[in-house]
């Protein structure tokens, strides 16, 4: 999980995407659990984390239906369409191969399943987007692998989702979305 994964003033939008969240889910890169009071009563959740020590840390305060677990987002240990829905904040600036991760995501969400995320993204403001592609390389050293400029939106239709609701935010910054598997 991507350093900015602990942002407060994401908390409402978490807040407001999970509430939406039902049936058994997976969430990838869990980190530390930021997200894991915002589900709401009755989902069954396994939240899982590629970074051992920090999925360990993670404790479910509000919902005892949750299940932790280490996994790579590229090689998701799970039979294909096991989960309705699939949720992953500020996670896939990080990961290496993002549309190989969404396509896994997308193999263990069953028919109709829908994927929430919220992610930071390049910009579309032209002067916005090319100071991220000028920071980014040092971004990317100091953050774990984070990536400023990414266009998840891209890439959540690249691996094949078709998406549903589009909510963009500080000048094009971070985007929360909600794709369906077609």
């Amino acid at each position: 999980m991507c350093r900015t994964g602990y942002v407060p003033f994401i908390g409402n939008w978490r807040s407001n995407l999970l509430r939406q969240v039902r049936g058994c889910v997976l969430e990838v890169g869990a980190g530390r659990g930021p997200n894991l009071d915002h589900y709401q009563p009755g989902a069954s959740i396994i939240a899982t984390e590629f970074n051992e020590e920090s999925i360990v840390q993670a404790k479910p305060r509000s919902n005892a239906h949750i299940r932790l677990a280490s996994a790579d987002i590229e090689h998701l240990a799970f039979p294909d369409d096991t989960f309705d829905a699939a949720v992953a904040t500020l996670v896939f600036c990080s990961v290496e191969r993002p549309i190989v991760g969404f396509r896994e995501v997308r193999r263990v969400l069953k028919p109709g399943g829908k994927l929430y995320l919220i992610d930071h993204v390049r910009s579309h403001h032209a002067w916005l987007g090319r100071l991220q592609d000028r920071l980014n390389p040092r971004w990317h050293a100091f953050a774990e692998g984070c990536n400023l400029n990414r266009d998840t939106e891209g890439n959540v239709r690249a691996a094949g989702f078709e998406l549903i609701s589009l909510k963009v935010n500080f000048l094009g910054l971070i985007k929360t979305m909600v794709a369906c598997k077609a």
